[in-house]
């Protein structure tokens, strides 16, 4: 049978790599738009409603040009869970259609959550929240590192740990990034300052740029009376390598007896299995 994914050119392994070049069965057909349901593993939470409705009128003129990707639910009989094309899927439904062409996978969890972030990734379809979420998913629930989620999406691992570090972020801050109000570029600014909260709603509120919301950090820390002390480079090398590893914050607070304090900051008990495991299987 023809993929009909083969000539999509993907960022590390697209598509047509995680269809084409695995051991995956597929088949394409037309199925009831009634028997799919959400995906579970979705990385993507919010949908942009102008773009959504011009996407239904698309599809009410020339129909669904590329098919669904869903595979057969685990839970519910006669039932497909959707792994790629959700907003294509909603917008049918807003289109009055009955059918959808889909190509239905044999895929596990894992699959279906490549598939999913790939597919996004590739559409530019997530937010930097969403984006990170996907890739703490895989690191978290698929014992993925950041070396090999890296090798995966095609980008370097310093834009995926930098990613990651979003989701340090105060709610009202990470709320503010996945409203659009703030990109990014602007995100990495706040990412480890106390007052991230306060920064956040300034650069909102101004419209300030990415280098002026830069600006704005020096000169607040400038005016900090409190006088920095600088961390051991060595100290903070083993901070950063042990970060990358197990994707978890680490603060290193070593005394001039060489005494001191090792922190792991988890979010989520997710994120806390993870490190037990990590530390039970290594030691």
């Amino acid at each position: 049978m023809m993929n009909p994914f083969k000539t999509k050119k993907g960022l590390g392994r697209g598509l047509s790599s995680l269809i084409g070049d695995s051991n995956i069965k597929f088949t394409n057909n037309k199925i009831s738009i009634s028997s799919i349901i959400p995906n579970k593993y979705q990385p993507r939470k919010t949908f942009e409603k102008e773009s959504l409705e011009e996407l239904t009128n698309s599809i009410k003129e020339r129909g669904i040009i590329q098919p669904l990707i869903v595979r057969k639910s685990e839970d519910q009989n006669d039932k497909y869970e959707l792994i790629a094309g959700e907003r294509r899927w909603h917008a049918a439904q807003s289109a009055g259609l009955h059918e959808v062409p889909a190509v239905i996978i044999d895929a596990d969890n894992l699959k279906s959550l490549e598939f999913a972030i790939v597919e996004n990734v590739q559409r530019k379809d997530l937010n930097p929240i969403e984006e990170a979420e996907g890739y703490n998913k895989l690191i978290n629930e698929f014992n993925y590192d950041q070396e090999k989620v890296s090798k995966f999406i095609g980008k370097s691992r310093s834009y995926i740990a930098n990613s990651l570090r979003l989701l340090s972020l105060p709610k009202e801050v990470v709320y503010l990034i996945e409203q659009g109000n703030l990109t990014q570029g602007h995100a990495k600014i706040l990412v480890g300052i106390e007052n991230s909260i306060f920064l956040a709603k300034k650069i909102v509120n101004k419209k300030l740029s990415v280098r002026q919301a830069e600006s704005l950090v020096r000169i607040l820390r400038s005016g900090n009376k409190i006088k920095a002390t600088t961390k051991d480079p060595n100290i903070k090398n083993i901070e950063d390598n042990l970060e990358e590893k197990i994707g978890i914050k680490t603060v290193i607070k070593n005394k001039k007896n060489h005494s001191g304090q090792l922190t792991f900051e988890y979010k989520n008990s997710d994120q806390l299995n993870r490190l037990i495991s990590v530390i039970k299987a290594n030691y």
